[in-house]
């Protein structure tokens, strides 16, 4: 069933912090950074030893940022817009927010799991009522929403066209992202236009293809620089950051600047 507008709302007015207004925004301190919070699925997740080479495009926004803008990266293998919030990732993320930071909300990829109940939702009806959520929450603490179009998995058809393999997902964060005033990074649409350009056997090489697996939606190193480069360049584009906050968009990013940390217990 839908979640109603108001039970969203009020469900995100009711977990305001004391001395926090969902109405006035407090203003963030010059001088504190200003961090970016992601919230997001398996596509920007951090990733571990046991996983290298796969990488999330999480891992290499930082090589984009400047220093006094850090990234908080909440996103986490496999799930959804609902099953984020379910478990209560979107209330550990409320609670560590701040005025003046930003929340970057990406997810369809599981949101499109019609057998698991756990995880679907319908474009026009849940995952809007999910996202809004987080749009709700972030900006009843001050912060600043951001929603990102899910990032395109590799697909062809037999011409050789990158083909979009979200449905109405994308369609339907513009859609809210129009009504609610949210910046709207395209990230669907950018990735689906660079793996046209890169082509079938292009793309090879920015997936995480190895000699055991072939893997269409998981990034290697240089697919997940690549695809941090078009966040950060949106984020330049649609004003959420100035171009004080943003570096090397058109610079050489080496590979070897990805470290997968030991797996966690």
């Amino acid at each position: 069933m839908s979640l109603t507008r108001r039970q969203v709302t009020s469900a995100a007015v009711a977990a305001i912090p004391l001395g926090v207004s969902g109405t006035a925004p407090a203003r963030a301190s010059s001088h504190r950074p200003r961090t970016l919070y992601i919230a997001g699925d398996s596509t920007a997740a951090q990733k571990f030893a046991d996983a290298a080479p796969e990488t999330g495009w999480g891992m290499a926004l930082p090589f984009f940022l400047h220093k006094d803008r850090p990234v908080a990266n909440h996103a986490v293998n496999g799930r959804s817009s609902k099953s984020f919030v379910d478990e209560g990732r979107l209330d550990v993320i409320l609670a560590s927010i701040r005025p003046g930071d930003f929340l970057l909300i990406q997810f369809a990829h599981n949101d499109e799991k019609t057998t698991d109940p756990t995880r679907y939702t319908e474009p026009w009806t849940t995952y809007q009522d999910y996202l809004r959520m987080y749009v709700d929450g972030a900006r009843a603490r001050g912060a600043r929403p951001v929603l990102a179009t899910p990032v395109e998995r590799r697909r062809f058809d037999a011409a050789g066209d990158a083909v979009p393999s979200h449905g109405d997902y994308p369609a339907a964060m513009r859609a809210l992202a129009e009504e609610e005033g949210v910046a709207l990074l395209d990230i669907q649409a950018l990735s689906l236009a660079l793996w046209q350009k890169l082509g079938v056997e292009g793309t090879k090489t920015y997936f995480n293809w190895t000699e055991t697996e072939q893997d269409n939606t998981h990034f290697n190193p240089p697919g997940a620089i690549a695809v941090a480069r078009l966040v950060a360049g949106e984020l330049l584009h649609r004003r959420v950051l100035a171009p004080r906050d943003v570096r090397r968009l058109d610079a050489e990013i080496p590979e070897s600047w990805i470290t997968w940390p030991p797996a966690t217990a």
